[in-house]
């Protein structure tokens, strides 16, 4: 037992010896062409290892980062030697001269800091940082500088040799827009030039605050047929992958010169389907904007009118590519409903014209509304409970007058007819009720009336059975008593839009 404890005693000795802290920093090279990245690595070792978290190098974002941990034991001498290493791999992109600073790291209790390393960027008309020859990326945008709101282009080209076979496909990063707001991707387009196949994939950016900003590379790798070396599998060649990055853009962002409500180049129209309609038939409106500028952020504001209902549906912005400009076209429509005459009020709002920094003002024109009076629907709505007072006076007169002839038993006959019609009634209904079960509980409609006009009213022009549906549920909206409709032909017609 006390040989054993002996042996521990060595085992450990040797191994605390063998765990050896150290930490140490280096880059893949300490000279670099503008634009291309450079690869920091930082390598710890010890039995407790705890690397910051590392965002940015000096003042440059890292654009990249693995990890991994292992360790190692040997036994050499009778000694047991242990090795545990903490490895970050961090890539960033610098713009300038630097030195990346010293980090510091935690090993077994205790701080160990990196030296600090001077990076020299040198100019060169060369964008990619390998196979040239073979593949390119290059990043270009239409404006360097803009206003807040603003939008430009920026257009990735990506150039592939004839000559280069490909064993896997192109691996593409895109360039870090975080400080931007991307509001459209376009196709990518392809192309021949020379001897190369030319990609250019496009991004339509937008500025949303002030200050210097820099997009960072896109990247690229291709895989290579390697053919002194097989895959894993024996079956074909192996692949040697090569990257390149592409160069970085400088983008100042300046404040606007005023406030407005749009940037841009824009122009405003407004259509109206009708100006004299019936009552509680709708009035179709619609807005539409477009010129050069960014639509998207907008929103046209609501309308209030008093006694009139207004539906809206949500706007709709379009944007295309023009002449390496952002064109957008906003089309927002609205729905009026009333039983009398209303004006649709004027809207104005601004603009800040990009051509002259002037504020200008976009008009959305009034319209006046008028409601026709449906004279005959009118009048039979007047008269009609008249007529039915008239009728039920009659009939009540009639009852009383049969009463005074027949007297009492006149009084139990009818009494006695009409307990037996009861009978046979409930019986009947009974026996149709066994003999279609369907029939003993009827579903409600799962629409209500309100949420079917919603429905229905976009509708109206597409079938005249719809438009009538319609004015029937805003006659009813509208307190008109007598309108009746039927719930199951409301069901089936909503049904067909949803």
């Amino acid at each position: 037992m006390q040989n054993l404890g002996k042996l521990f005693l060595v085992y450990m000795l040797s191994f605390g010896l063998a765990c050896a802290a150290s930490v140490k920093a280096t880059v893949n090279t300490v000279e670099v062409f503008k634009g291309n990245p450079v690869t920091l690595y930082i390598k710890a070792t010890g039995d407790s290892v705890a690397i910051p978290q590392i965002t940015t190098v000096a003042d440059a974002p890292v654009i990249g980062i693995s990890k991994s941990t292992s360790r190692n034991l040997s036994i050499a001498n009778g000694s047991v030697h242990s090795e545990k290493t903490v490895s970050h791999v961090l890539q960033f992109v610098p713009e300038d001269d630097m030195t990346i600073p010293s980090f510091t790291v935690r090993i077994d209790g205790a701080e160990y800091q990196t030296e600090t390393i001077d990076i020299k960027v040198v100019t060169s008309q060369v964008a990619s940082n390998q196979s040239t020859d073979l593949f390119s990326l290059r990043m270009q945008a239409n404006k360097t500088k803009v206003r807040v709101g603003e939008s430009f282009f920026v257009t990735v080209y990506f150039s592939l040799h004839d000559s280069v076979r490909l064993s896997q496909e192109v691996q593409y990063t895109p360039p870090r827009l975080s400080d931007f707001v991307v509001t459209n991707t376009e196709e990518s387009k392809s192309y021949k030039k020379r001897d190369y196949k030319i990609q250019e994939i496009g991004y339509i950016v937008t500025a949303q605050k002030e200050g210097n900003f820099t997009i960072s590379p896109a990247q690229a790798k291709i895989g290579l047929p390697e053919r002194n070396r097989r895959d894993m599998f024996g079956l074909g060649f192996g692949t040697k992958w090569v990257q390149t990055l592409s160069n970085s853009l400088d983008i100042e962002v300046l404040p606007q010169v005023q406030e407005s409500d749009l940037l841009g180049e824009f122009t405003v129209e407004s259509t109206i389907d009708a100006q004299e309609v019936k009552a509680n038939k709708p009035v179709n409106f619609t807005i539409k904007i477009e010129g050069k500028g960014n639509l998207e952020g907008f929103e046209f504001l609501k309308y209030d009118i008093d006694g009139v209902t207004v539906y809206s549906d949500e706007a709709k912005v379009d944007t295309k590519i023009v002449d390496r400009e952002l064109y957008s076209i906003y089309t927002k429509s609205f729905a009026f409903i009333s039983d009398r005459d209303f004006v649709i009020p004027e809207r104005n709002f601004s603009m800040l014209s990009l051509t002259d920094n002037m504020l200008k003002q976009l008009t959305v024109s009034s319209y006046a509304v008028t409601i026709k009076q449906d004279k005959h629907a009118l009048s039979t709505v007047m008269n009609t409970p008249e007529k039915s007072v008239v009728q039920t006076k009659i009939s009540q007169r009639q009852v009383l007058e049969k009463k005074e002839l027949n007297g009492k038993s006149g009084e139990q006959t009818v009494a006695w007819w009409m307990l037996l019609a009861a009978f046979v009634s409930g019986a009947l209904f009974m026996y149709l009720t066994q003999l279609f079960p369907r029939l003993k509980v009827r579903k409600a409609s799962p629409y209500s009336e309100a949420e079917a006009l919603k429905i229905l009213y976009a509708h109206m022009s597409e079938d005249s059975e719809v438009e009538a549906m319609v004015r029937k549920l805003y006659a009813k909206k509208n307190g008109d008593k007598l309108v009746q409709v039927d719930k199951k032909e409301l069901k089936e017609m909503v049904e067909r839009f949803r």
